[in-house]
């Protein structure tokens, strides 16, 4: 049965998850706190549209670093999958195992999709900016992949422009 998106708002606390990453490290909400993050669900890997988007990330990773931010990427890909991912893209980010798409659609962000006329259930490109006391500050919805890790850097050096003023 289909269902639609629904992603948490800004201003509530992240839904508690915990997880282990490719490389089988263990990452939860509450081991987070302290640490501002952005938590990125992507389809798959190894596919065109989640290749864009994790060398966005990749590429601008220094810039992110001097921020003090994390970058998490997440989908249902198994631990075999996000190394290969990861290893063949030098991805220098975590890619964070939810094989029974529990913590997706904890944030809301699995439903019905389109693609080639067919309708079936999965992964929407979300991403989810988390403060260090766990609060969801932002959300990205339909984000375009080649776009969005540069549109997050713009608004994260916007709002600390702004704190700053």
């Amino acid at each position: 049965m289909s269902s639609k998106i629904k992603p948490i708002s800004i201003g509530r606390q992240a839904p508690e998850f915990e997880t282990t990453d490719d490389q089988g490290i263990k990452y939860s909400k509450s081991g987070l706190l302290g640490s501002k993050y952005l938590l990125y669900f992507y389809p798959r890997d190894h596919t065109p549209g989640c290749t864009i988007q994790a060398c966005g990330f990749r590429d601008l990773m220094k810039e992110f670093r001097e921020e003090n931010v994390i970058i998490l990427g997440i989908s249902g890909g198994d631990q075999a999958s996000h190394q290969k991912f990861r290893s063949k893209l030098e991805l220098p980010f975590p890619l964070l195992l939810d094989p029974d798409f529990k913590i997706t659609k904890s944030f809301g962000v699995f439903g019905e999709k389109k693609f080639m006329g067919k309708v079936f259930d999965g992964i929407h490109r979300t991403s989810f900016y988390i403060d260090a006391a766990g609060c969801i500050i932002e959300t990205y919805v339909k984000v375009k992949a080649k776009d969005h890790p540069k549109q997050f850097l713009s608004d994260l050096l916007q709002t600390v422009k702004t704190s700053i003023i």
